[in-house]
């Protein structure tokens, strides 16, 4: 079909959806709401369709397959051609939001595997083991809301896999020497506890959000968690780790608090 002005092509409705793999019914939408309105009516009232309407429908396809909104397509397209600031803030908010799903799923799998991996551990696995590893999940979501645990998460992200790996090995390190020290009987007073105690407030200092009240918030939590489950988080804890005892991380934990009690009292 050729027009009457410019030469340029143009478009019935049905046949721009049929070029384009638009439902006729999304077209009628798009014009509803001013997103891709036709720019032509022939004299009976029929749409007609030209190359700019058929770009500029193809670039809100595109926007859409990136996950933005009809809203802030139109905001996009209404701006200068040329203006494309609108357009890479919400692109980088989008990145942000999908890098945060990123990292839920990722959790979310880990919780998923490790579960699978209990269930592998045996032939006839311990269903109240099963059962207690899925309570204590509930439990850590009754007290880390979704938005904490959305600053976890993008914490997390941040830090990257590799030092969040580094983190556990020396978590895992800072704890056995703080247990070798407790079972030896050191007093909490001696250089050694301390230095080892240092080193441990360091390591939690280097995984807190950068937010304080975020941070003190994501404290509460921690304290009313362990508070509420410690029991039950030492004894899984101590059940993926060989050389740690059920009863190892609270002692721990009180040894390492005793020895800042002394630092700070002197």
């Amino acid at each position: 079909m050729t027009g009457n002005d410019d030469g340029g092509r143009r478009w019935s409705i049905g046949e721009l959806a049929k070029a384009t793999g638009v439902t006729i019914r999304t077209l009628y939408h798009y014009e509803e709401i001013g997103l891709v309105p036709a720019s032509e009516r022939t004299p009976s009232g029929h749409r007609r369709y030209t190359e700019a309407d058929l770009r500029r429908l193809y670039r809100v396809r595109g926007l859409r397959g990136l996950g933005l909104t009809l809203e802030e397509i139109g905001r996009i397209l209404d701006r200068p051609s040329d203006d494309l600031t609108a357009l890479r803030a919400l692109l980088g908010a989008q990145l942000a939001e999908l890098d945060l799903q990123a990292v839920r799923i990722g959790q979310l799998r880990e919780r998923i595997g490790g579960l699978v991996a209990l269930l592998d551990q045996a032939v006839m696995p311990d269903p109240e083991r099963v059962m207690a590893a899925l309570e204590l999940h509930s439990v850590y979501e009754s007290h880390f809301d979704q938005e904490l645990r959305d600053h976890l998460a993008r914490r997390r992200a941040e830090l990257g896999e590799a030092r969040m790996s580094g983190y556990r090995a020396e978590w895992l390190a800072l704890l056995r020497e703080g247990r070798r020290l407790m079972l030896a009987g050191t007093p909490v007073e001696d250089p050694q506890v301390q230095e080892v105690t240092r080193r441990w407030e360091a390591m939690a200092a280097g995984l807190q959000v950068g937010d304080r009240e975020v941070a003190e918030q994501l404290k509460g939590a921690g304290m009313a968690l362990w508070r509420r489950a410690g029991a039950q988080l030492s004894a899984e804890i101590s059940r993926q780790i060989g050389w740690l005892e059920a009863d190892d991380l609270p002692a721990v934990m009180d040894y390492f608090q005793r020895a800042r009690n002394v630092r700070q009292d002197g």
